[in-house]
């Protein structure tokens, strides 16, 4: 067949001018949390709408002329719509909590990189939490009004839509997206020609077009490589999130972190902070540094420690397997122009990292990197930033796990995103009108207790019969697309009862997560699915990664035993998890189930949205839920044990389950008086919505993050560079003396007076060091006294630490001084740690600058 030659071009829709606010609207996903602007688009058609995967864009495209005219003569609805475009204005110019701590002088712009983003299920752009956070975190950013840029990768065929076979094995579905139907815009140069970035790659250049996505205040930019500029193979480059060999993976990445540098550049966006959410995007160090080396002069020493000023790191995997790695014949394929730029020889780059120095069998890791070029570095909860420091503390060769400069900020949800439209009215009248702008403040949610148990128990049965009638039409969907019989069909009606204790599991489908402890005891089980007075019944959801064939037979095992006799009806797996799916479940529910093999679940957020909702969470104490259960809200499964024998923790903790759904959860639920109210359900109910909503909101993590690293990071970063950089060349000279010094410091002698092996309590004592400075200046040098009491254990914390002082120069070693006077009895050891002092250096402890007596 003779081959042919085609042009394209693009149709847009025909909106009439009355209705011109309407697009607005949808073109900001600020609507998709408002119950106002949904209501909006639900008005205009409400079947397509949910047809149409809730996207207004779609909605508006498909929409008939004659019916857009008919809107446009509408008075009640243009004057609906009106009130919601106000509202959008108001929102867009109100005065926010950034403006107030700053005053809205300063020059920072935070860059926030992703591989992901979870906004909304009609951008499908997310495989799971990690993306969902990242969406949740630029939609708080937004009402709080943060100079922040969310940047990522536009992925051509999503992640995948998931469907079931006949044997209830996992299938992969990559449906073509067409960016022109979804809410995302592309940027244009000032000829209104597509802006396009390029990247360098062996032998070519890969070229980049950029779409703009509108989350209320924020603006998220995604990168595409599906343009004609490229060849066949590259277009592909952003084809799959999480898709390809590793190969395809680096590529990925290097166009996320060095094309989303340029991209901000070519859009005269200068980021004063870089926040890297995972280490996917950490090569856009490299292109920072880039920059600052051809086009400002640096060195590579200067620019790589203003970028390191200014980066913060979040890592999420608590599985060293899950930490990525690359070798080194793929770092030197693609870097070698960077590092024929920084003039510096592929293995001292190598060693940025490596755990250990000099280790060639060592992969290059993506985290390791991260966490060498970061000012700060955090996990995502209390346990995990344990579990990281416990990772990662070989960096730090002289340290402690627990003295490793791994912070924790832990996760949150974005409360107005999941909050059902029923409790946000029955908040509104209870908790106040405007409760939502001050959803993470304590004091609002103890107005919970004000709310009649009547009302509150109504509210969640509504929600449970929208939950049940969405399970039913969803599987009767699922099965018509599988032609099954009309039988099958018509079974999916009785699928649940609205009035049964409902349970719900869903999340992705890995293993430590252990979808299928439940079904250990299938005899027990079944008890307690077919006990005629106390039913309890349960909704399974989830995907698998197309290559964990393990995930895959956890889904298989459910769906088989849902088809069980006792389990049919009481047990349902549904089909292609999505953000449409989690609002269902976690808003109708009445208890989030969630036992993953502790301390593997970093964070998990997906029962942080119950919280809000009325649900209530059944748990093993890992991930959040380790910090934030108490028995008013919850229940833990086990005390929070850490096990070696896998089988033997399965057996102990599904048997732990069991009892606490016989024996607490079952009969407190049935417990009714005679209007039928679970009185005592309902207290948990209550501690639930009050203690756990504003603490685990992304509102209190947005502000954590803003106070702890972004703005001393944009501080440090705009000293440094002012002035021609002439403080960033001050310090690396510094820091330079100091590592050619640092190899003869040493702690002499150091004892306590008055020197005995007995004091008593609340005895005042005075510690010296003597310190061989190596002709550093003291004031140059942190020298603390480190000390223990023996018997305390904290996994958590450091040793406490006590800033020493010069006193005075004696035969050649400097003598630093602190006071102690120790409060509590005991016996206890103490030493002497030195490290660089410098108020550039945000990250006080480094690799290879700690010294101990």
């Amino acid at each position: 067949m003779a081959l042919r030659s085609t042009k394209t071009f693009q149709i847009t829709p025909y909106i009439p001018e009355k209705l011109k606010p309407l697009a607005e609207i949808a073109r900001n996903y600020w609507w998709c949390w408002n119950y106002e602007a949904i209501e909006l688009f639900q008005s205009i058609d409400i079947d397509r709408w949910h047809r149409f995967n809730h996207n207004p864009i779609k909605l508006l495209a498909e929409l008939e002329p004659e019916r857009l005219e008919e809107l446009a003569h509408d008075d009640n609805f243009l004057i609906k719509m009106q009130t919601v475009y106000i509202d959008l204005q108001d929102y867009l110019s109100a005065k926010t909590y950034y403006k107030k701590i700053t005053g809205g002088k300063d020059q920072n712009l935070i860059a926030y990189f992703s591989a992901e983003f979870g906004i909304h299920e009609s951008l499908p752009n997310y495989s799971g939490g990690l993306g969902v956070l990242a969406g949740d975190h630029l939609k708080s950013a937004s009402d709080l009004g943060l100079p922040l840029v969310g940047v990522g990768l536009l992925y051509h065929r999503g992640y995948f839509s998931q469907y079931l076979n006949e044997d209830g094995w996992q299938q992969e579905d990559y449906p073509i997206l067409d960016f022109f139907e979804l809410p995302v815009e592309l940027v244009k140069d000032e000829k209104q020609d597509p802006l396009i970035v390029d990247v360098d790659f062996p032998g070519r250049k890969v070229y980049c077009q950029i779409w703009q996505v509108r989350v209320g205040r924020i603006k998220l930019y995604l990168l595409d490589t599906n343009i004609e500029l490229n060849s066949h193979e590259d277009r592909h480059i952003t084809d799959i999130l999480y898709g390809g060999d590793t190969e395809h993976r680096i590529q990925q990445e290097l166009v996320l972190g060095i094309g989303g540098i340029r991209a901000l550049k070519k859009m005269g966006l200068h980021p004063t902070t870089v926040h890297l959410n995972e280490g996917h995007s950490a090569f856009c160090v490299l292109e920072r540094i880039r920059a600052f080396v051809q086009e400002d002069g640096l060195s590579f020493e200067e620019a790589l420690n203003l970028v390191r000023a200014s980066t913060v790191f979040t890592t999420h995997t608590p599985v060293p397997a899950g930490n990525e790695v690359f070798p080194d014949s793929l770092i030197s394929k693609y870097l070698e122009p960077y590092l024929n730029v920084f003039q510096i020889p592929l293995d001292q780059f190598l060693d940025l990292g490596r755990i250990h120095q000099h280790q060639r069998s060592e992969y290059f890791g993506m985290t390791v990197f991260s966490l060498r070029v970061s000012a700060f570095a955090n996990g995502v909860s209390r346990l995990h930033g344990r579990v990281a420091r416990e990772m990662w503390h070989e960096i730090w060769e002289n340290l402690k796990p627990q003295e490793v400069p791994i912070y924790y900020i832990t996760n949150g949800i974005h409360i107005p995103s999941w909050i059902s439209d029923e409790m946000d009215r029955l908040y509104r009248r209870y908790l106040g009108p405007e409760w939502l702008k001050r959803a993470d403040k304590q004091e609002i949610f103890n107005r919970v207790q004000q709310i009649p148990n009547n009302e509150l128990w109504r509210a969640k049965l509504r929600l449970k019969d929208r939950l049940v009638s969405y399970v039913r039409e969803t599987v009767r969907q699922q099965l018509e697309k599988k032609r099954a019989s009309q039988v099958e069909i018509e079974d999916a009606m009785n699928l649940l009862d609205t009035e049964a204790l409902t349970i719900g599991f869903s999340r992705r489908f890995a293993t430590y997560k252990r979808a299928t402890l439940l079904l250990k005891d299938r005899e027990r089980l079944i008890k307690l699915l077919c006990d005629p007075n106390r039913p309890v019944q349960f909704i399974f959801a989830g995907k698998a990664h197309p290559r964990d064939m393990e995930g895959k037979k956890l889904i298989k095992e459910i769906v088989h035993f849902s088809r069980e006799a006792g389990a049919k009806n009481k047990i349902v797996f549904l089909e292609n998890y999505d953000i449409r799916m989690a609002r269902y479940l976690v808003q109708g529910v009445d208890v989030w189930l969630n036992n993953p093999r502790r301390p593997l679940e970093a964070s998990g957020t997906s029962g942080m949205k119950v919280l809000a909702n009325g649900g209530i969470n059944l748990s093993i104490l890992d991930g959040w839920w380790a910090e934030a259960y108490k028995p008013e809200m919850g229940w833990a499964i086990g005390a929070g044990e850490e096990y070696q024998d896998y089988e033997y923790q399965d057996y102990v903790e599904s048997r732990a389950l069991y009892d606490i759904l016989e024996k607490e959860v079952i009969p407190r639920f049935y417990d009714r008086g005679p209007d039928n109210i679970p009185r005592r359900w309902l207290e948990l109910m209550k501690g639930s919505i009050m203690y756990g909503s504003p603490q685990y909101h992304t509102d209190r993590m947005v502000k954590e993050y803003t106070r702890r690293f972004y703005l001393p990071s944009s501080q440090n970063y705009l000293e440094l560079v002012q002035g021609g950089f002439r403080e960033l060349k001050k310090y690396t000279k510094w820091l330079e003396e100091i590592r050619q010094k640092w190899p003869e410091v040493r702690v002499g002698q150091f004892y306590h007076k008055p020197d005995k092996k007995i004091n008593l309590a609340r005895e005042k004592l005075e510690f010296y060091a003597h310190i061989h400075t190596a002709g550093i200046p003291a004031q140059d040098l942190e020298v603390c006294l480190v000390y223990h009491r023996e018997g305390d254990v904290n996994e958590y914390e450091p040793d406490p630490c006590i800033s020493m002082y010069y006193l005075k120069e004696e035969e050649g070693q400097a003598i630093f001084h602190c006071e102690f006077t120790p409060a509590r009895s005991g016996g206890y050891s103490y030493s002497v740690r030195i490290t660089p002092r410098h108020e550039k250096m945000l990250r006080k402890l480094e690799p290879g600058l700690i010294k101990w007596a």
